[in-house]
C-alpha cells in the first residue's frame, strides 16, 4: 500500500530526485561514450581505478577500493584490524549500522566482539571510550550519525579520540556513509576530517546517488588484505562499471552542492521554528538532514502520510517509533527536492500536517 501510494506522489519532503532506469542508463551511456569508459574486469580497469585514486587522494589515504556493499565493508576492516592486534573487541555506538542493521552478522559470523560505547542519545566522548577497560582492537565512529539525526562530534572531541586510539594503538575506523555531508559544518576538506583515521568507509550512493555500492580506504597493505577477503566473501564482481560510472559522472556535481545543501537546511530550520509542537533533532543543523519529532503517535503518523499523498500528491517519508508512545519521528534529507522547493510550499505542506495533528 505504501510503496504504491509513495509511487503516485509527484513532491517529496526529503531526499534527492532520481532518475528512472531510461534516463540514469542514457546518461551513464552518453558519458561512457564523452569519456571512452571501457569495462573493468574484476576490479581490474582504468576508470575503476582512477575513481578509486581520485577518492583516496581527496580522503588522504595511500589505497581505495570498490566494495559491493557497505555491510560487506565494515565488518572485513574490522575484523582485519582485530586480526592484525591478536584482540576482537570493537568499540562502537548502540546506533551503529554494524550493530542496529546488519542482522547481527558480525556476531553469528564470529568476526569480533562489541562494546557499545558512549550514550544512546548523544555522540560518543573519549571519556566514553576510556570507560571500558577490556583491551580494544579498533573503534568506529559513524560521521554524521544518522540514527541521531546527523549529529557531529565537536571538533577538538573528535580530535582527542584520534590522539587516544592512535596512542593506544586502536584502529579507529569512520562510518563515513553520509562523510560527504560532514564538511560543510565543520568548514574543513574531507582529508582534514579523515586525518587520524585508520580506515573509512564512504558510500557511492547516499548523497553521491550512484547506483550502489562503497569504498574502503587505508593503507596499500590494509587495502591489498581487504582486496582478499572481499573476494572470498563473493564480492568480486565481474564488472563494476555501471556501479562506478553511476557515481562518478555526478561526483563532482554533488560534492559542490553540499554547502548549499546545508545552508538550505539552516533555512529550513528557521520555517519549522514557527511550528512549537514540531522538534528537530539536533537543535541546530550539524548535516543537511535531521529528525523530525510530531506529537502524534506512530499508528496516527502512517495515517497522516497516507491521506496527504491521497490528497495532494505529498510523500513526507516514514514514520518511525520513539521513546514516548504519543510521537514519532521522520528523517528528513535536506537534498534535491528541498532544496528547489519554496519556502511558501514547505510552510503549506507544514501547516497541513500542524492542522491534522491537532484534529
Amino acid at each position: 500500500m505504501a510503496t504504491g501510494l509513495r509511487e503516485q506522489c509527484h513532491t517529496f519532503l526529503s531526499g534527492n530526485r532520481e532518475q528512472t532506469p531510461a534516463e540514469l542508463f542514457s546518461a551513464m551511456a552518453t558519458w561512457c561514450e564523452q569519456n571512452n569508459i571501457k569495462h573493468d574486469v574484476y576490479g581490474d580497469g582504468e576508470a575503476i581505478e582512477q575513481f578509486e585514486n581520485k577518492i583516496a587522494q581527496l580522503l588522504g589515504f595511500e589505497s581505495a577500493l570498490f566494495v559491493i556493499s557497505g555491510t560487506m565493508t565494515q565488518p572485513t576492516a574490522l575484523q582485519l584490524a582485530c586480526q592484525q592486534r591478536h584482540c576482537f573487541n570493537v568499540a562502537m555506538h548502540e546506533t551503529c549500522h554494524v550493530m542496529r542493521h546488519e542482522g547481527q552478522g558480525y556476531q553469528l559470523q564470529q568476526r569480533f566482539n562489541v562494546l557499545p560505547v558512549g550514550d544512546a542519545y548523544r555522540p560518543w566522548s573519549v571519556e566514553d571510550l576510556k570507560a571500558w577497560p577490556d583491551e580494544l582492537a579498533a573503534a568506529v565512529y559513524e560521521l554524521p550519525m544518522r540514527e541521531l539525526g546527523g549529529q557531529l562530534p565537536g571538533w577538538d572531541e573528535l580530535e582527542k579520540i584520534k590522539s587516544y586510539c592512535h596512542d593506544q594503538d586502536i584502529h579507529l575506523h569512520m562510518d563515513g556513509a553520509r562523510l560527504w555531508e560532514s564538511a560543510a559544518y565543520y568548514e574543513c576538506s574531507y582529508a582534514d576530517i579523515a586525518h587520524g583515521f585508520d580506515s573509512v568507509y564512504v558510500s557511492l550512493y547516499k548523497g553521491v546517488n550512484g547506483l550502489g555500492g562503497s569504498l574502503l580506504l587505508g593503507n596499500h597493505d590494509f587495502i591489498k588484505k581487504a582486496r582478499l577477503w572481499m573476494r572470498r566473501q563473493g564480492g568480486n564482481v565481474y564488472h563494476r562499471t555501471p556501479y562506478i560510472v553511476s557515481a562518478a559522472m555526478q561526483f563532482d556535481e554533488r560534492i559542490a552542492r553540499m554547502g548549499a545543501l546545508f545552508e538550505r537546511t539552516q533555512q529550513v530550520y528557521q520555517i519549522f521554528h514557527d511550528y512549537l509542537d514540531f522538534e528537530l533533532n539536533p537543535r541546530a543543523p550539524q548535516a543537511n538532514m535531521f529528525h523530525w519529532y510530531l506529537p502524534v503517535s506512530y499508528e496516527k503518523a502512517l495515517v497522516l502520510r497516507d491521506k496527504l499523498a491521497k490528497a495532494k500528491g505529498i510523500w513526507l517519508g516514514n514514520p518511525q517509533t520513539a521513546p514516548q508512545p504519543d510521537r514519532c519521528v521522520i528523517e528528513c534529507y535536506v537534498g534535491d527536492r528541498l532544496l528547489d522547493m519554496s519556502d511558501h510550499d514547505l510552510i503549506d505542506i507544514l501547516e497541513w500536517v500542524n492542522d491534522y495533528v491537532h484534529e
